[in-house]
């Protein structure tokens, strides 16, 4: 377990008068709870309000740079200059530092600052950045699990009927065609088998199949998405895209490898279905070339990792110059949730975020108010920051082994 020595605490005789009835950051800590991949981060003050955020990385990462990287620039800053805090930790480094600025742990502590924001000035943080275009925000939802057979249409209905039973009423499912290779001709090789792998003709055959006796089974009522890790080259990304397009996706995730090339563009412009990825990119010189050169139409950020609320703005505002919509990763708790919440309803071009609530991760419990998601929508909470009132006693019952309370 790894909890470093705390930074200096303010000691307001350093400010001067004019300073010293402001409220400054006195601590930056976080923390991972069990079953999640992802840490929270919590910013403490000398007025005694915290906000909460959400880093992309585990426990002791987090607190590593916290503690190197973040915690000597923030400690005794005011927490209400936000831009120029994230300013402070994406480029207020020298120039070889620059490029090794830990993004998730930026995105933790920049959630973590509006949600503090919003408590100190009484407003919700979608009332902050802009007032919202909705009060309610679409959600897609990972399907859960797989038919026992994606070729009989008995096991196709049952699937299909389990997965819409749940008391939000999925409009949109996300399907990984790797639980069907996988499990079918691919029954003894790797699950993941890396970028750039290749779909022989009978997969893609299998696949079109699939994914139609899916759609016959969901109805046409029900959206659904294609779940790539990228994973395909070129051909094989086209081909998909052909396979499963009479089956009406909204989209295929993340097809290709990671970063962009000109395949990109070549696999969007033969594409017959949407082409949507980013939820591994990180900073905007990373998503640019993918608007530049018209290789998506859509772009998929994960708040927890793009900078949080303040790079997925600029992210934002970078994507409508070229009538680019949003949509979000999110697989995080109920902070990254409700965070991502915020940000969607704040933004024109939003259309819908992932969400993980039938998977467990504690998104009832953790906070003391009901989560209102009805009708594939969650409703925004209207109290000041995130809006929940955060319940300690369920977060410290479920801390991964071994690890330090708010370290």
């Amino acid at each position: 377990m790894y909890c470093p020595t705390p930074v200096n605490s303010v000691n307001e005789s350093n400010f001067p008068a004019s300073e010293r009835h402001r409220v400054h950051i006195t601590a930056i800590k976080a923390m991972q709870l069990r079953g999640h991949g992802q840490s929270l981060v919590k910013i403490e003050t000398d007025a005694g309000i915290f906000g909460l955020g959400e880093a992309g990385a585990p426990g002791p990462v987090v607190r590593a740079h916290i503690h190197d990287d973040f915690a000597p620039r923030l400690i005794g800053q005011d927490p209400l200059n936000i831009e120029y805090l994230w300013h402070m930790m994406t480029h207020g480094v020298s120039q070889w530092q620059a490029r090794y600025v830990h993004m998730p742990t930026v995105s933790g502590i920049d959630i973590a600052l509006w949600d503090l924001a919003g408590k100190i000035l009484n407003r919700s943080i979608s009332e902050l950045l802009t007032g919202r275009f909705r009060d309610r925000i679409s959600l897609y939802v990972n399907a859960n699990t797989y038919p026992t057979d994606w070729f009989s249409p008995s096991a196709c209905r049952e699937w299909a009927q389990r997965e819409l039973s749940h008391p939000a009423k999925w409009k949109t499912l996300k399907i990984g065609p790797e639980d069907m290779l996988v499990n079918g001709p691919r029954k003894d090789q790797p699950r993941h088998r890396g970028p750039s792998g290749t779909l022989s003709g009978i997969e893609l055959r299998l696949l079109g199949q699939g994914f139609m006796n899916l759609r016959e089974a969901l109805g046409w009522e029900v959206d659904t998405i294609v779940h790539c890790r990228n994973d395909w080259d070129v051909p094989s990304a086209i081909g998909m895209a052909e396979a499963v397009a009479p089956s009406r996706p909204l989209w295929i995730e993340d097809a290709l490898p990671v970063m962009y090339s000109d395949a990109w563009r070549v696999y969007k412009q033969a594409s017959p279905v949407r082409v949507l990825t980013g939820e591994k990119l990180e900073l905007l010189s990373e998503y640019l070339p993918f608007l530049t050169n018209g290789a998506v139409d859509a772009l998929h950020p994960d708040l927890a990792y793009a900078g949080g609320i303040t790079g997925c703005r600029k992210l934002a505002d970078l994507a409508a110059l070229y009538n680019t919509p949003i949509v979000t990763h999110c697989p995080g708790s109920l902070i990254h949730l409700l965070a991502t919440a915020h940000f969607g309803a704040c933004t024109r071009h939003f259309v819908m975020t992932e969400n993980r609530i039938p998977h467990g991760g504690l998104y009832e419990e953790m906070s003391d108010e009901p989560l209102i998601v009805s009708d594939s929508a969650l409703t925004l909470p209207d109290g000041p920051g995130l809006g929940i009132r955060w319940n300690p006693a369920v977060a410290q019952e479920n801390l991964l082994p071994d690890e330090p309370w708010w370290c």
